[in-house]
């Protein structure tokens, strides 16, 4: 991949994040600290990260993460420069920057009294107090747009608990985007050369050897590089169903048969350091460089699980490795082979979240293809930008060699209109109302997001790109209105969740073909959305519950979806025919739950909105979506999705209530069985009908 100059890409990314902070109102090193983030999260570096700025005598933090999996807790702190190549991070700044990071360790107890509930930092500060009694480690990271001229400070510890450092700087963050890859090679050295047997080979381009690794030799690695050690940092292997369950009854019970009844783990690495016998033939590694498990991320997981959370030493517990050497340069075409091809211990494979998966390469092709009509009056087309694989965006601008044809090419290209993968999963998600899942972070949606796609093997057509893209306009038109209502960091949680509601409303007949043709919302959108968007926020932001936390419960979604809220009557008027699906095969669950809504009469749904009116009751809401079910099914009109699944909820409370579809002919007892039936996919049971 070409190279684009140090200077270049600092003055690129210099402007990047002043359009983002002018387009999003943000501060400039919040929105700084916010895309690095990103990257890192995308990376696998760091995970559940969230902004939250404080600053006091001796004290400066800008975010804080804590892994859903218990393995850190993450601290950030930011240097950003308007002018960063007029000067160099020097060790005297970093270490400042670091000390100031460190000491809200043992300051957040007193910054927290001080905090309103529900705002950032009072998050941060329950967060850090929960977490650190049983954190095995501490991150402190530095986020800088400056080259450093020293390398992070050596672990330290805070009462006890390891304290390693982390510096990003510009140097650092330019090789990330301009490498192509998700994240900088693993390198590991072994200190007692593992023994292998290299296989022959007359191909070019990679080579093959077989070795055995120690158990506890490769759950440590898992325990130092998490989910970067699997390929694409996508995939999040949680120690529960059959297979997991084997593994690790395997190693709980029979440690010794672990070797003959596990299948091993296939790697790749793009360079490896042998010792070799007299012959010159490779008898042992003694290093690798570009480390990546593309299969056997079941077998790893479990491994760090039971040494770290069962303590077990793993003593006599030895792993199979197959070892792919590949040349660099045909990384992206031996690898997603190498993934497929392999055996896997269940469905999810590397090629299912590769960037070469058919998806992606089909999404991209057709995207770029398209031209965006203008939409500032000026006439200029323009194209939006999918990034398949990180940095194709800075590699693509540094194709062209003069400032004039990189302005031309911003000019057609616009930084505002560059979108990655997961990107692509939150605008998608937030519209299907699977705002939870966005909420999770971008690796565990970005997962779900392909999962869905595999189910429904979607025509990745003009049409399709188009409606896509018009999600993006339309999440990104909520992310501003968010912010014009003071949502601070947890903004993205409120404007996913505001688009999903919005959905749900609209029961997705916004027209996004209309989006796209006029590459932005309408007034009536505008409002419906700016109405929305507090009555959300009153919602996710509420109690004294962690926002972040409750944001990813699919209970908080179900609370979203009831508030009482219908289209102000200028949108209404504005609705097509038809919804507008994109890719995204609904659950199980979903299917149940339609199949049992259309069995039930629309004249039964028509009864029970009339019974509660009468009545007096159930809730206002449920009663319109009741009389909304009974209006589609009269036009022959399904009723899908999460609308389905909460009228079935609606039915149940209403026979648990006393509502009796007798009158129609229809049999008490079997109605009541029906409905449970279905709400059993996942619904609470009655509590008495």
């Amino acid at each position: 991949m070409a190279e684009h100059d140090l200077h270049e890409y600092s003055r690129d990314l210099v402007a990047d994040i002043q359009a983002l902070a002018d387009a999003e109102g943000g501060s400039i090193p919040n929105t700084f600290t916010r895309y690095v983030l990103e990257i890192l999260e995308e990376a696998g570096v760091a995970t559940d990260a969230a902004l939250a700025y404080h600053s006091s005598r001796g004290l400066e933090i800008y975010g804080y993460g804590l892994p859903e999996d218990g393995s850190s807790l993450d601290l950030y702190t930011t240097d950003f420069n308007l002018t960063p190549s007029s000067s160099k991070l020097t060790k005297a700044e970093s270490d400042r920057l670091f000390r100031r990071l460190f000491a809200f360790l043992g300051k957040h107890g007193a910054i927290r009294p001080n905090q309103e509930d529900n705002t950032d930092v009072h998050d941060m500060c329950v967060g850090v107090e929960k977490a650190l009694p049983d954190v095995p480690k501490i991150r402190l990271f530095l986020l800088s747009n400056r080259v450093s001229t020293t390398s992070a400070p050596e672990p330290t510890e805070f009462d006890g608990v390891p304290v390693v450092y982390e510096l990003w700087d510009l140097a650092r963050l330019h090789r990330h985007e301009t490498s192509g890859s998700i994240s900088e090679p693993i390198k590991v050295a072994f200190e007692r050369p593992l023994p292998c047997l290299a296989a022959h080979s007359d191909e070019p381009n990679y080579s093959v050897v077989l070795a055995v690794i120690p158990g506890r030799q490769l759950a440590e690695l898992y325990k130092e590089h998490r989910a970067r050690l699997l390929e694409l940092n996508v995939r999040s292997f949680l120690t529960r169903g059959g297979v997991n369950k084997g593994i690790r009854d395997t190693l709980l019970n029979a440690p010794g048969k672990f070797l003959a009844y596990n299948n091993g783990v296939t790697a790749t690495a793009s360079d490896v350091e042998f010792e070799t016998d007299e012959a010159g033939n490779p008898v042992a590694i003694r290093s690798m460089t570009g480390l990546q498990i593309v299969n056997g991320g079941q077998t790893t997981a479990s491994l760090h699980h039971v040494l770290t959370r069962d303590k077990r030493d793993l003593d006599g517990v030895y792993v199979q490795m197959k070892l792919t050497i590949v040349d660099p340069a045909y990384l992206s075409q031996i690898v997603p082979k190498i993934s497929q091809y392999s055996n896997t211990q269940n469905k999810v494979t590397l090629v299912d979240f590769s960037s070469n998966h058919d998806f992606h390469v089909a999404f991209q092709r057709v995207s770029r293809s398209l031209l965006a009509p203008a939409a500032d009056g000026s006439g200029q087309e323009t194209r939006w930008f999918y990034e398949r694989a990180r940095g194709q965006y800075t590699d693509k601008l540094a194709e062209h060699e003069t400032r004039a044809a990189q302005r031309k090419f911003k000019l057609i290209t616009p930084t505002r209109q560059r979108f990655s993968k997961s990107d692509l999963a939150t605008f998608v998600h937030s519209w299907e109302q699977l705002p939870y899942w966005v909420s999770r972070g971008a690796q565990k949606n970005f997962a779900h997001f392909m999962d869905r796609i595999e189910k429904s093997d979607p025509v990745v057509d003009a049409q399709y790109c188009k409606r896509a893209i018009a999600t993006a306009l339309l999440f990104q038109a909520a992310d501003r209105i968010a912010r014009t209502h003071s949502a601070g960091s947890h903004k993205r949680l409120i404007t996913t969740y505001t688009v999903a509601r919005l959905s749900l409303a609209a029961e997705k007949r916004i027209d996004l073909d209309r989006i796209w043709s006029e590459q932005g919302i309408t007034d009536a959108l505008k409002g419906a959305l700016d109405e929305l968007c507090p009555l959300i926020m009153e919602t996710v932001i509420t109690g004294d519950r962690h926002v972040s936390e409750w944001a990813k419960k699919p209970d908080c979604w179900d609370e979203v979806s009831r508030i009482p809220w219908t289209l102000p009557d200028a949108l209404a008027a504005e609705l097509t025919a038809e919804s507008f699906e994109i890719a995204s095969p609904e659950s199980t669950d979903s299917d149940e739950a339609e199949a049992a809504v259309e069995e039930i009469p629309g004249e039964e749904w028509r009864a029970l909105v009339d019974w509660a009116r009468e009545g007096r009751v159930l809730r206002a809401v449920d009663r319109q979506l009741a009389d909304r079910v009974a209006q589609r099914l009269s036009q022959g009109r399904r009723v899908t999705g999460a609308q389905a699944r909460q009228a079935m909820e609606v039915h149940e409370e209403a026979l648990r209530l006393g509502f009796h579809p007798t009158s129609l002919g229809i049999d008490h007892e079997t109605a009541w069985e029906r409905t449970v039936g279905a709400v059993a996919t996942g619904f609470p049971p009655p509590t008495g009908r």
